[in-house]
């Protein structure tokens, strides 16, 4: 797995597959330089979207349709890699809507994106990701840890727009229980100002082991 600033990941599983989630590259400030061109990513299977504010889908189009990959996304902003990977999209608790820029004239139009999502990856070997997108802390976060056993979390910590550090170790702890959570959307701009050393503090004694990878770095499980 390798992590590319805010929400993005490009995952890699045991059969080479390659599943790329959220990829805000080109203008993302956390994004290693060798990695702003999206060739950089090799070939694409899959492209996952949360939801459709410009941080997660911007270069979402341009990926799926370079690599001629399958892109999948809620309702309202747009098969399978094989019967041995799974994606079921679940609730988030956030906002989703499009900013458009009309190249003739170059005025703005917002326009609604479906409803946003987390999504949930199992593997060829059962090995389950959840991906839980932008979102706020929400009840039924303990029906998906009990539902879909996730073995690794990735997490908003954040804040002002997510789950803080605080809340997300809450959910972690207290709902999803998984054996790995990486960290996310934290960091980018001011405003998300949540740090992964109060998350790993807040976690205590939890089984849960945090990874905190820099953009750039791959982490193998």
């Amino acid at each position: 797995m390798l992590w590319l600033g805010q929400s993005a990941f490009r995952v890699t599983t045991l059969t080479g597959k390659v599943i790329v989630i959220d990829p805000w590259l080109r203008t993302n400030p956390k994004t290693p330089a060798q990695y702003k061109e999206l060739a950089a990513l090799g070939k694409v299977d899959v492209v996952l979207v949360t939801h459709a504010h410009f941080d997660h889908v911007a270069d979402a189009p341009a990926l799926a349709k370079m690599n001629n990959a399958r892109l999948y996304s809620p309702g309202g902003v747009v098969t399978p890699l094989g019967p041995e990977i799974k994606f079921t999209m679940v609730r988030a608790e956030h906002s989703s809507e499009f900013t458009w820029k009309d190249p003739a004239t170059g005025r703005e139009t917002v326009l609604p994106g479906g409803e946003p999502v987390g999504w949930i990856i199992e593997l060829e070997n059962g090995f389950t990701i959840y991906h839980m997108g932008d979102t706020g802390l929400f009840g039924d976060m303990r029906m998906i840890g009990e539902l879909y056993r996730p073995d690794l979390i990735l997490i908003p910590i954040g804040g002002n727009f997510t789950i803080n550090a605080q809340k997300a170790a809450f959910a972690t702890r207290s709902y999803l229980r998984p054996k790995f959570a990486i960290p996310m959307h934290y960091g980018t701009f001011p405003i998300l100002a949540g740090k992964p050393e109060d998350y790993v503090k807040e976690i205590g004694g939890a089984p849960t082991k945090v990874i905190v990878p820099q953009p750039g770095e791959k982490v193998v499980f």
